[in-house]
């Protein structure tokens, strides 16, 4: 078994997603209290930060297809948490007051997933390795 090892530990794509699944549960964990998804956080933090962005503008940023933020959307907006707003032909994302309310707890949680991981890798090789990883996540695209 360690050459089926060695020859999986030596791929970036294997790793990348054992690495996503082992951060995705922890994540889902951390997020549970918020009541929505880390995915769906993030997104909320977004348009509280740039109430009136598009959902284009929201798939560049998160690095999700336009079709999985319009769902992302109409989930959120269902639960009130977000509103569209259409200015002739763009559409603005606004956060709702119930939306708003979830800012404090979703930095928590992000705070609380930070603290976790920190405390198995170390508190600079996460920083370090969080930035490796969206910067070869940029090159990639480009």
């Amino acid at each position: 078994m360690p050459a089926l090892q060695s020859l999986l530990c030596n791929c970036l794509y294997f790793t990348a997603n054992a690495l996503t699944r082992v951060i995705t549960r922890m994540a889902e964990e951390e997020f549970s209290v918020t009541g929505v998804s880390p995915s769906h956080a993030f997104l909320l933090l977004l348009v509280d930060a740039t109430p009136g962005i598009t959902p284009t503008a929201l798939a560049r940023e998160l690095h999700l297809a336009p079709s999985t933020v319009t769902r992302f959307i109409d989930k959120l907006a269902h639960k009130g948490l977000l509103k569209r707003q259409v200015d002739g032909r763009t559409t603005g994302i606004y956060p709702t007051e119930k939306g708003r309310a979830l800012k404090e707890p979703i930095y928590e949680a992000w705070h609380r997933l930070f603290e976790r991981y920190s405390a198995v890798l170390g508190e600079d090789f996460s920083r370090e390795l969080t930035h490796m990883l969206d910067e070869a996540a940029h090159k990639l695209e480009g």
